[in-house]
């Protein structure tokens, strides 16, 4: 980068935001925003990060206490720093991510300011770009990329009762066992986030009541390698699509105390009572579905037809991995699962606590451009939006499956910011006869719209 690159990307980061010029505003200082202002910078792309929070605030109060990533520190990371504190197959806790991150936006000097929340995004009639409406002051940008990821609005589905006599938070608001009330606890959703939070309970002390749906259930590490390396080797994190049927399929995969596969029929013999699919609330009794051994069968099936396809690209490559047979051993059912609830009493079975671990929904309200679908949902190729000027990133298969992960953001953004560097030198075209006059002309000075 340029020192005249570097002085633009400084003098953002510093001056008073009212009535600022710039040439591309990032909204989010997470993973995504902070991959984006990396390529950027690179670039020499004139940029701003602006976020209401801190840098990586999802990490650091959005997720319950004992949270680790769910990939080894090896994998979940960006390609420019490592961990250099932790084993590469550790699993690295949410504060130490949140400090990755930071330390890593300051490494390269990342021209993000803090406590500034962006309202609303339009796009302006008269001239180029778009006025961006921030708690600071106005802003014009030629463009804007929306870096605020998945995990905006946590959802609790309409079925939660109205009862006063129950806690309920959903898992965004978890934080530890000595949060909720004495008595038992149901957990609705068996994604990775509801299995960590149940386990917890249950060591804790707790009766818990998991309400387990459609899953899929990779196994953590099979044959010395971990999961996240078989998806790769096994061409699984460039998918560009989801399966049919399995768009909203949650994953059961974790991390915790240093990482294991997640077992469901080991957690009921452990004690953990699982239930079929919640289906509804009423008279001081939920009901569940019973699909409990559909749910558990097909997530055993996702299982078994990653150690199927392993086991036949050791084969095919000849790799020295040794057999692991005890990976394919079956806990047998426990009665929660050959006699499962139809319904439970709450009162009658001590639930006081109800935790809904049941997902989370965007929110672009403040970004009020054409670039959306009559449902609400961004409408982009590879994150390049339906709407010039527009970008997304951070997004669930936004290119592939791997584009909520870490290193899968870093390198969508990337392709993010080949694409907006290309549009400015399209922009900055000049033709024969404003190249003679700009000849005759005096050196234009610093601009934060673009670097002269």
């Amino acid at each position: 980068m340029t020192d005249l690159n570097q002085t633009a990307l400084q003098k953002c980061a510093d001056m008073t935001l009212d009535q600022m010029e710039i040439d591309t505003l990032i909204v989010g200082a997470g993973q995504a925003g902070v991959a984006m202002s990396e390529h950027l910078s690179k670039l020499g792309v004139p940029h701003l990060v602006l976020e209401r929070n801190r840098i990586a605030e999802g990490w650091r109060t959005g997720r319950w206490d004992s949270l680790v990533a769910n990939g080894p520190a090896w994998h979940d990371r960006f390609p420019g720093m490592e961990f250099d504190d932790l084993s590469p197959d550790a699993f690295a806790s949410k504060d130490r991510v949140a400090a990755y991150f930071e330390a890593y936006a300051n490494k390269f000097k990342a021209p993000i300011r803090t406590g500034v929340e962006v309202k609303r995004v339009v796009r302006n009639s008269d001239r180029p770009g778009f006025t961006v409406e921030t708690s600071q002051g106005v802003i014009k940008a030629n463009r804007v990329v929306s870096a605020t990821g998945p995990f905006q609005r946590p959802v609790i589905p309409p079925i939660a009762p109205k009862d006063e006599t129950l806690m309920q938070i959903h898992s965004a608001h978890y934080r530890n066992p000595q949060q909720l009330p004495e008595g038992a606890v149901l957990v609705v959703g068996a994604g990775s986030s509801g299995v960590q939070i149940a386990d917890e309970l249950r060591r804790a002390g707790k009766q818990v009541y998991l309400s387990v749906g459609a899953h899929d259930r990779p196994p953590r590490a099979y044959r010395n390698r971990d999961f996240c390396w078989w998806l790769g080797v096994l061409g699984e994190w460039d998918a560009e699509a989801a399966q049919p049927g399995k768009e909203h399929v949650t994953i059961a995969v974790s991390g915790a105390r240093g990482g294991h596969t997640v077992d469901f029929r080991r957690l009921a013999s452990e004690g953990i009572t699982l239930v079929g699919l919640t289906k509804a609330f009423s008279d001081g009794k939920v009901s569940f579905q019973q699909d409990l051994a559909d749910n558990l069968a097909r997530g055993d099936e996702n299982y078994l037809s990653l150690l199927d396809a392993a086991d036949a690209y050791i084969a095919r490559n000849g790799l020295d991995l040794p057999e692991e047979p005890e990976a394919r051993r079956v806990f047998p059912d426990s009665e929660c699962i050959t006699n499962p609830l139809r319904e439970l009493d709450l009162a009658e079975a001590g639930v006081t606590s109800v935790i809904w671990a049941t997902g989370y929904s965007v929110d672009f309200s403040w970004l009020q451009v054409n670039a959306f679908d009559a449902n609400g949902k961004p409408q982009h190729q590879r994150g390049v939006s339906s709407e010039p000027g527009v970008y997304f990133v951070g997004l669930p298969w936004l290119s592939r499956r791997g584009s909520t992960f870490i290193w899968g953001v870093w390198h969508d953004a990337k392709h993010i910011a080949d694409h907006i560097a290309t549009q400015r030198k399209y922009a900055e075209y000049r033709d024969a006869s404003q190249r003679a006059a700009d000849e005759h002309a005096p050196v234009e000075k610093l601009s934060l719209m673009g670097v002269s």
